[in-house]
């Protein structure tokens, strides 16, 4: 019984939030973001984005924008039927913060999002994706904080809303 014990000592416990590419820790850009943790080449598959596959309108029952303050950076649109929330079953994909210059992208592939990089990124850089919200409603200003974008790129469009044409 002793030697299983010093072997389970031995064992070094994964900390949550991290893994070999990333680690989740505090974002200057907002709450929690994920961050390198040793450069990482151009195409790399990074994460998947995971959490309950629910459909659009169980997604609208869960979250009302206006009641819910950022209710849609938790939920991912697979497609016209399916939506992943991330905040019920999710991993540390749910993390990765928007910026309208990304150095990563989302990728739907056969049902399954993955987070891959665009560019290489340094150790210590934090993720990003380009979040391109689409709204079923008129864009309220009333309600613009809600997607207000805090990227800092010079490019930032201001909010996390998909580029206009």
């Amino acid at each position: 019984m002793a030697k299983n014990k010093t072997r389970a000592a031995k064992k070094k416990k994964k900390k949550k939030g991290s893994s070999k590419l990333y680690e989740v820790r505090h974002s200057p850009i907002h709450g929690y973001g994920v961050f390198a943790q040793k450069k990482i080449k151009k195409g790399v598959r990074v994460i998947e984005y995971k959490g309950e596959r629910i459909s659009q309108a169980e997604a609208d029952a869960r979250y009302n924008d206006v009641d819910n303050e950022h209710a849609h950076i938790v939920l991912f649109a697979v497609d016209d039927d399916t939506v992943i929330d991330g905040k019920s079953k999710g991993n540390d994909g749910r993390y990765v913060n928007h910026s309208c210059d990304p150095n990563c992208e989302a990728v739907n592939y056969d049902g399954r999002i993955w987070i891959y990089s665009l560019r290489k990124i340094e150790k210590g850089e934090e993720l990003f994706y380009d979040y391109s919200l689409e709204l079923d409603e008129e864009f309220d200003k009333e309600h613009s904080h809600l997607y207000a974008c805090h990227c800092g790129a010079k490019n930032c469009r201001g909010v996390m809303l998909a580029a206009s044409d």
